[in-house]
């Protein structure tokens, strides 16, 4: 396998095939991010793919799981990813699940048909980062996308059979935001009705442009209590109406929360309570990583 510059993968993605179709990604411009700055968005040959996968099928009797990288993998047409999908099927015929990062734009300028012909190519999951259900801290940190569309991305997602993935930030808007943020996330949540959703805590890296509105005293970060305060409103106003896994449970988290909304909803809630008036709960500030 050839690998360009760092990879990035989901945590559920550990033990997956790690299939590089794209390098970088096609935003790349959110304040908060550091992860693809050193790359410049192109995508990868498919005769470069295809070996690849043609020597991971030598080196591997068996391989359950493919994620395609890089950042917005689903940003390619499907002339583009059909032959790729195509590929895995008649080299791994055992694998259960291909997964891809995407962003609501690229579902959003696919057809129906044509999400549903990627699902039936293999594909049961996207990742997808929405950040805030807030448009204003959608605006400041520059992610491209409305809280409208990251709705109908994720819900288009869905009804084509497969399952979306979606991540928040906790501490994202700092002190002046947070309950917008809080509330406005909680109800995009229950709009999107996702099947996954993950929530991180910011760590600001000092490369990337929101640590200079930090260092300028122009954004407040929150304390852990305040976190815990945050995501507390967060799950007050989340009201799905189907199953979905509900993990805060990063490196970045001050505290673990595993469980399923709606039925561990007021059990998480009472974790982060008890939280509130305990701070030996928190994890350690050396010991919280992206």
């Amino acid at each position: 396998m050839r690998y360009e510059g760092d990879i990035y993968r989901p945590p559920s993605e550990a033990y997956s095939l790690l299939v590089q179709v794209t390098i970088g990604c096609t935003h790349n411009k959110c304040t908060f991010c550091s992860m693809f700055k050193k790359k410049k968005f192109r995508v990868r040959e498919l005769s470069e793919v295809l070996e690849d996968l043609d020597d991971a099928r030598r080196q591997y009797r068996r391989v359950n799981r493919i994620f395609l990288c890089d950042g917005d993998a689903l940003a390619l047409s499907n002339r583009r990813l059909m032959p790729i999908l195509e590929h895995i099927r008649k080299l791994f015929p055992e694998c259960e699940r291909v997964t891809i990062y995407g962003r609501a734009t690229d579902v959003l300028s696919k057809t129906d048909e044509e999400m549903r012909q990627l699902y039936e190519a293999g594909i049961t999951m996207v990742y997808l980062g929405a950040e805030s259900g807030s448009d204003e801290v959608l605006r400041r940190i520059n992610k491209g996308e409305t809280r409208q569309q990251l709705i109908e991305g994720v819900q288009r997602i869905e009804a084509c059979g497969m399952q979306a993935s979606v991540t928040f930030i906790s501490g994202l808007a700092g002190k002046e935001g947070w309950k917008d943020h809080a509330i406005q996330t909680g109800t995009m949540i229950s709009e999107m009705n996702p099947s996954y959703v993950g929530l991180l805590t910011l760590i600001v890296d000092p490369s990337v442009p929101m640590a200079k509105e930090i260092e300028s005293g122009r954004m407040q970060l929150l304390t852990a209590e305040e976190v815990m305060e945050e995501t507390l409103l967060l799950l007050e106003n989340t009201n799905v109406t189907k199953t979905c896994v509900f993990r805060s449970n990063h490196a970045s988290n001050y505290v673990s929360l595993r469980g399923n909304l709606p039925e561990d909803k007021e059990a998480m809630m009472a974790v982060l309570r008890e939280a509130m008036g305990n701070h030996d709960m928190f994890k350690n500030e050396l010991f919280r990583a992206l």
